[in-house]
């Protein structure tokens, strides 16, 4: 059972060639309410106190969906390489996330957004070096276009 099933006009669950621009979508959404609603959030309050009170919701979110589906068992079979590389991707939203609520607090939201955003720049670099995804001209065309699009938003 999934959280989300999507569906097309027959009825059928959708398959994956289709689904994933959908789900990520629903992300750039509610990215972009995240920063809005973490704006409002940490105008009275010390940011890394509103990042500790974030991720306790996203905990309990994260964990009660792993409960309701079933697969709190599958921590058990987790290989270690994985576990480990899952521990750094936290490690490292959480240090995103600390230094974003920073930002928000100091700054003005429609700077930061896009400035936070232009990680896809070093996602598709280190997507090339460690995933050896290739890179075409649509890639380095709209990689290059979104540090323009950056830099004439910041300046």
């Amino acid at each position: 059972m999934t959280l989300l099933i999507l569906t097309s006009e027959s009825g059928g669950k959708m398959d994956n060639s289709r689904t994933w621009w959908i789900y990520a979508l629903f992300s750039a959404g509610f990215a972009a309410l995240t920063t809005i609603f973490a704006k409002i959030g940490v105008e009275n309050v010390n940011a890394n106190l509103a990042t500790a009170i974030r991720t306790v919701v996203i905990l309990v979110v994260a964990w009660g969906i792993v409960f309701f589906e079933g697969n709190v068992v599958n921590i058990l079979v987790i290989p270690q390489r994985t576990m480990i590389f899952l521990l750094l991707s936290g490690l490292a939203t959480g240090l995103s996330w600390i230094f974003y609520f920073q930002a928000l607090q100091a700054g003005k939201a429609s700077l930061i957004a896009p400035i936070d955003k232009s990680s896809l720049v070093l996602v598709l670099l280190f997507s090339v070096i460690f995933l050896g995804e290739p890179l075409n001209w649509k890639i380095i065309l709209g990689t290059g276009l979104v540090v323009i699009g950056t830099l004439v938003l910041i300046i």
